[in-house]
């Protein structure tokens, strides 16, 4: 993009990561700010982390593997356009069981501390697959390059 020629929106999909389950971007510029779309521990072959099946057919799911690989793949995502967790102000989650917010806290205080982002975390029925236990949002402040 060039000069006056600039829009004041941009939106990305990334390549390598798992396609949007509908007709969204990961990740949209607005001006300053980078909005993430909610993001799970999907890989980009449609497998999740954070689950595991027996021979049995008996399903384990982990949150705090699934928080882990969320999170990075929000930081990939923010990578993608040149900018970092670092760069997050807000962050909201969503557990499909409060019962996981131990386990969620406890990862998610690998990536952020309290000079992090605001944060809300609520309980919600389902998400867009019954593997998964958790989706998160986030919004990061980064000048825009553009200027």
């Amino acid at each position: 993009m060039s000069g006056a020629a600039t829009t004041a929106t941009e939106a990305t999909v990334v390549a390598g990561k798992a396609q949007p389950r509908g007709r969204f971007p990961h990740i949209k510029r607005a001006g300053d700010f980078l909005f993430i779309s909610g993001t799970s521990s999907r890989r980009a072959d449609n497998t999740l982390a954070g689950v595991e099946v027996d021979d049995m057919g008996t399903t384990r799911l982990d949150i705090r593997v699934q928080t882990r690989a969320v999170i990075t793949n929000l930081r990939d995502i923010l990578q993608s356009v040149g900018s970092a967790l670092e760069e997050v102000v807000d962050i909201s989650t969503f557990l499909v069981d409060m019962n996981d917010f131990a386990g969620y806290n406890e990862v998610y205080g690998e990536f952020f501390d309290y000079d992090g982002p605001a944060r809300t975390t609520v309980a919600v029925h389902q998400l867009p697959h019954p593997h998964l236990l958790i989706e998160i949002r986030a919004v990061a402040y980064q000048p825009s390059p553009h200027k």
